[in-house]
């Protein structure tokens, strides 16, 4: 397993690569796994899917102890990078320094910081407020003195677009660069020349968000490679698709009485094992406890 130092170095090799870096959200470290199993680049962990995993909306209730636990969870269970959403930073600036060097220590390769005011609300709802710009830059400008390892990676989100419009959204990324941030991610741009704007006028790696029922289009990835953003995340894709399951799966209970109707599309118990690497557990343990003890001399 590599260091989480060697995971931020892939990171950002991989953003600075020119091929697009693909990161599905995970919500568990067993959704972690599953993303490394199928090739993904990285891992993405949401601050609306880890809210939502709680019984919780996304209103900037989670705690920082409550991110980083979770957080070095799911970066733990893979060899991947893994990039966190960090909110608005669980407070004022001294708060963003504590919370780069909580999630350094638990093993995440980067985070983003947004520009909203605090408490926040999901990027692709109405009645959104962001701070003025020069309270962001300082949020960036504390995570990038704060971080021991300069290969942590700063992203400097901003909510700007659906506020202030698109120049002004990027007139603040520029702001934000200039603090330090390695990665800038837009949020809720409204179509693909949006995407293209801001990729015309930001020097730095671009993230570009994916996820359903939102203000942006789904673009897909090869679009999103040609008009040269870097890194993408489907954030909450796994937790929808997992729950709808369950819903599907309680609802057949209560009316059927039994699961035997959805059996055939539930994960094996195989692939389960498969996931979590039963094989070398078992292994593991045979080789610690199958050996008999030598005598000894009284």
């Amino acid at each position: 397993m590599p260091t989480p130092s060697e995971k931020r170095r892939r990171l950002r090799e991989g953003l600075a690569s020119g091929r697009l870096q693909r990161l599905p959200g995970a919500f568990s470290p067993l959704v972690a796994k599953a993303a490394a199993d199928h090739g993904f680049d990285g891992v993405y962990v949401s601050g609306a899917a880890l809210a939502a995993d709680l019984g919780l909306p996304d209103i900037g209730l989670t705690t920082l102890t409550e991110v980083a636990t979770r957080g070095g969870q799911i970066a733990r269970a893979t060899d991947l990078p893994t990039l966190i959403d960090a909110d608005t930073g669980f407070g004022e600036v001294g708060n963003v320094a504590r919370t780069i060097r909580s999630l350094e220590d638990a093993g995440l390769a980067g985070c983003h910081l947004e520009d909203q005011v605090n408490p926040k609300r999901c990027g692709h709802l109405d009645g959104k407020a962001v701070v003025p710009a020069d309270e962001m830059v300082r949020r960036v400008a504390a995570a990038v003195k704060a971080r021991t390892d300069p290969d942590f990676v700063v992203c400097a989100r901003t909510d700007a677009r659906a506020i202030e419009g698109l120049d002004a959204a990027i007139d603040r990324a520029k702001a934000y660069v200039d603090a330090g941030a390695d990665l800038v991610f837009p949020e809720a741009l409204r179509d693909e020349a949006e995407f293209a704007a801001f990729r015309k006028a930001i020097d730095v790696p671009l993230l570009a968000n994916m996820t359903e029922f939102g203000t942006s289009p789904n673009l897909t990835a090869a679009q999103l490679e040609d008009l040269g953003y870097n890194l993408v995340i489907w954030p909450v894709s796994s937790l929808r698709a997992a729950m709808g399951a369950v819903d599907e799966l309680f609802a057949t209970l209560k009316t059927e009485g039994t699961q035997a109707s959805l059996v055939e599309r539930m994960q094996t118990r195989a692939r389960l094992y498969d996931l979590v690497d039963y094989a070398s557990y078992n292994e593991f343990d045979q080789e610690l406890f199958n050996f008999e003890v030598p005598g000894r001399e009284s």
